[in-house]
């Protein structure tokens, strides 16, 4: 196990470093230029010079890549353009947001997917079969954005169950702890408004949670019906073991293989895809202010952003090759 996690972490290294070139590479690549867009297009040759040195936007690639990457790995992005603060504090105060609605997304989508598989798989082939199945094709078909507006039209608008968008109504006062708006209600205690932040979750939760839920139902019930035929299964039903024990200890176990692996890759995908979610809802998350960043030019926060964002996934899919060689020994001989 040792020697597999070794490998696996100089892997992820890599990737990192690459990624690490990809962001700095495709920011300089942008049109338009950082000096003249915060100074103005009526700004002189000599202040826009200045600036640039200042940036230390006049110096070769290399050497801008080479300052960018020793400050990345001591935790120092530089300063946002626009405000003036450390980009990483930026990120990291925007990051708490878009992690509750990543995790509320996947809890609904792990909650709901995996039991309907199972269930879609038990009952092959008859309507309870086909009442699971044919939504998961509308999950994945619906874009995010126009579920969303529609999603904000009826619960909101028509029949005004649940906010427009936003953390927390205009006016509330609500403790930052941990910058997760419904564990800092519950922690501090007022049960009002732990209802209040559920509430504002919801929709757009159960909106980021279409795509998931439907991959991962579709994922359980294949893998389960793949499970249900194989051998041993077919030996421990021989055996008089009870149905359910069958289907919890062989059955499930086997398919638990690659619905890690799925739910993995969505936590992930969900993190860095939250963007329209969070533009859609008015959620203050890192999808917002990387595009906000982008939009601006804002080099330090996008770069900031982009890497986090790349170590956080990254850290996922670590953790689930730990999870799948735990499942499977015969991974770690790979």
């Amino acid at each position: 196990m040792g020697d597999y996690l070794a490998k696996r972490v100089g892997q992820l290294l890599i990737v990192l470093f690459g990624v690490s070139v990809v962001v700095f590479v495709a920011m300089h690549l942008l049109p338009g230029d950082v000096a003249t867009l915060l100074l103005g297009d009526r700004a002189t040759a000599s202040s826009l010079g200045r600036l640039r040195h200042q940036l230390g936007l006049d110096q070769p690639v290399i050497v801008q890549y080479w300052r960018f990457l020793k400050g990345a790995l001591a935790g120092d992005f530089g300063t946002s353009l626009r405000d003036n603060r450390p980009a990483l504090g930026e990120v990291l105060a925007a990051f708490p947001v878009t992690l509750e609605l990543t995790l509320a997304a996947l809890l609904i989508a792990v909650v709901i997917g995996v039991p309907a598989g199972v269930l879609a798989a038990l009952s092959e082939g008859t309507w309870v079969d086909t009442a699971i199945t044919t939504p998961t094709l509308f999950g994945v078909s619906m874009p995010v954005f126009w579920l969303g507006l529609m999603a904000l039209l009826l619960f909101s608008e028509k029949l005004g169950w649940l906010p427009v968008g936003g953390l927390m109504p205009i006016g509330a006062s609500m403790p930052r702890i941990t910058g997760l708006s419904v564990v800092d209600a519950v922690l501090s205690g007022r049960l009002a408004l732990v209802a209040t932040a559920l509430r504002h979750l919801v929709l757009p939760a159960a909106t980021l949670a279409t795509i998931p839920l439907a991959l991962i139902t579709r994922i359980t019930r294949g893998e389960m019906l793949s499970s249900l035929h194989l051998d041993h299964v077919r030996t421990a039903r021989a055996k008089g073991l009870p149905e359910g024990r069958v289907i919890r200890a062989h059955v499930l176990r086997n398919a638990l293989i690659p619905i890690v692996t799925v739910i993995g890759l969505q936590l992930g995908l969900l993190l860095s895809g939250a963007v329209l979610t969070e533009t859609i809802f008015s959620l203050p998350g890192l999808g917002r202010l990387m595009v906000d960043a982008i939009l601006a030019r804002d080099y330090p926060v996008v770069q900031a952003g982009a890497l986090f964002v790349a170590v956080v996934f990254v850290a996922v899919n670590f953790s689930v090759d730990i999870a799948y060689a735990a499942l499977d020994p015969r991974v770690r001989q790979r």
